[in-house]
């Protein structure tokens, strides 16, 4: 007699198989982990940035006013740029929900994968993390000024 292992049964991934393809979900999930705290790192200086800008446009606009400067054609055309800079800015909240959506989802397909697999749950009640019940968070694909979509 020979120690020959058992045929898988059908539809079932061989184990190595299996602990490659969760090994690969989870670095993914970790990556766009990592990737949404770039974004939120650069969306945050971005924004003081911007603000900051604005506000010494505003200082300088009313201090031009003050003056009685009527060549305040050139801070307003700043201004205007720094605002549609700021409403791009809206790109990295939406980008953010799609991030933490799709890790969620990542997430849930190791958990399954690694309980439906490997069985190392002996009472039956392994944690896996729960799918989102939509399939998108964010319908827009594009950004234009007054057309933002959050949630």
């Amino acid at each position: 007699m020979t120690d020959t292992p058992a045929p898988d049964e059908p539809g079932m991934l061989p184990l190595l198989a299996a602990a490659e393809i969760q090994d690969h979900l989870m670095t993914v999930t970790n990556d766009l982990e990592r990737l949404q705290r770039l974004l939120d790192d650069a969306g945050e200086s971005l924004s003081v940035h911007f603000f900051t800008a604005s506000s010494h446009l505003n200082t300088l606009l009313r201090q031009a006013a003050e003056r009685g400067d009527s060549e305040t054609a050139g801070l307003h055309n700043v201004m205007e740029q720094i605002a549609g800079a700021i409403t791009a800015l809206q790109f990295q909240d939406m980008a953010t929900q799609l991030i933490a959506h799709t890790s969620q989802r990542l997430r849930n397909c190791a958990d399954q994968l690694a309980r439906d697999t490997f069985g190392d749950d002996e009472d039956g009640e392994a944690v896996v993390e729960i799918a989102p019940l939509r399939p998108n968070p964010v319908t827009q694909d594009e950004m234009d000024a007054g057309s933002i979509e959050l949630f």
